[in-house]
């Protein structure tokens, strides 16, 4: 559990301080913040959309209402007044009211493809004007008959003109738009069973029409010996159709939800650079991830990552007590992150 002690072990940079924002949360996915110091969470499991609000910005949330019921809820967006609420095959549409509640959520898609073993559909609102959804790969590395699977694909705000963006992309549940530049950054997570070295979670420039590679080609144009491209297409002709990662990160941290900092409240130095929860390895001999990561970019490139919050391992790093998923930033800047199994939201805050 996470305990006090366990909290108080949690490492941010200098001038920073974490606490819980909220607990007793069942198991929060995705954050998404709104106005007048609110955040809303998805728990899947339970297939709830969940309003948090810390009215007298003290730092913790006293009131807590559910807002949607969806069986598996799990991405969320919002553009203005609308909620956008994704569940495996399904996207919704809500109004949000003026006291933080939304309306009847209004069925827009129920067409999209079988999860599989990637059903942490992921939404969010382009500067572009699409809304884009990510739609994991069914499977840890195989040719895919539906070839919506691996994808990014994206849709006008009313569910209409679906389009596939990108593909090749094994599962990436964390996107977002750099401020200046308005290119469009995702993290990916890499196969498993290559070892706990390979492959790596890959950061991608994502472009129209670009191919990522997987299931055939990861890394800087590695062939996965698992699995052939079809035909007679060879994996050097394959891997010159791909376009490889832009950045690596530690093999099988699994990157969860991913944004770029245009607030002002922290340091200037972390403007425009990216932030990325990781979830943590299940199938490595030591563990990696059960961390938030920073991503510096300069001239508008990702040069590095850099750990920003630490501490969920224990025990000389062979164990963990919290997995993290969610993360937004709140009305003053701060960043909130979600862990699933505690059923806690914490907040990182300036001191």
């Amino acid at each position: 559990p996470a305990t006090d002690d366990r909290v108080k072990q949690l490492k941010v940079p200098a001038g920073f301080a974490v606490k819980k924002f909220a607990e007793n949360l069942g198991m929060p996915r995705i954050l998404v913040a709104g106005t007048n110091n609110t955040v809303y969470f998805s728990d899947r499991e339970k297939g709830t959309v969940t309003l948090l609000q810390d009215a007298n910005t003290d730092g913790t949330a006293e009131r807590k209402e559910i807002v949607a019921s969806l069986p598996q809820a799990h991405g969320l967006a919002i553009n203005g007044s609308t909620m956008y609420i994704i569940t495996v095959k399904e996207l919704y549409r809500a109004t949000i009211n003026a006291n933080g509640t939304l309306t009847q959520p209004a069925l827009l898609l129920n067409n999209l493809p079988d999860g599989g073993q990637h059903p942490n559909r992921t939404i969010a609102m382009g500067p572009d004007g699409w809304l884009y959804i990510s739609i994991g790969s069914t499977c840890n590395a195989c040719p895919e008959p539906n070839p919506l699977n691996a994808t990014m694909v994206r849709v006008h705000p009313d569910g209409t003109g679906m389009q596939t963006f990108a593909k090749g992309l094994r599962n990436t549940i964390g996107f977002d738009w750099h401020p200046v530049t308005g290119e469009m950054w995702g993290m990916d997570h890499g196969i498993d069973w290559l070892g706990d070295t390979e492959q790596e979670e890959e950061l991608n420039l994502l472009k129209q029409d670009a191919n990522y590679g997987w299931p055939y080609i990861y890394g800087n144009g590695k062939y996965n010996p698992a699995d052939r491209p079809k035909g007679d297409t060879t994996y050097q002709q394959y891997a010159a159709m791909c376009t490889n990662p832009s950045l690596g990160y530690l093999a099988h941290a699994a990157p969860m939800q991913m944004l770029f900092y245009e607030h002002s409240y922290y340091p200037a130095e972390y403007r425009d650079n990216a932030f990325i929860t990781m979830r943590g390895s299940w199938n490595r001999s030591r563990p990696v991830g059960y961390n938030i990561v920073r991503v510096h970019f300069e001239n508008g490139k990702p040069v590095r990552f850099e750990d920003f919050l630490t501490g969920f391992l224990v025990n000389g790093n062979q164990a963990h007590f919290g997995r993290l998923v969610g993360l937004t930033v709140d009305s003053d800047g701060a960043l909130l992150f979600s862990d699933d199994t505690n059923g806690v939201i914490y907040r990182i805050s300036r001191i």
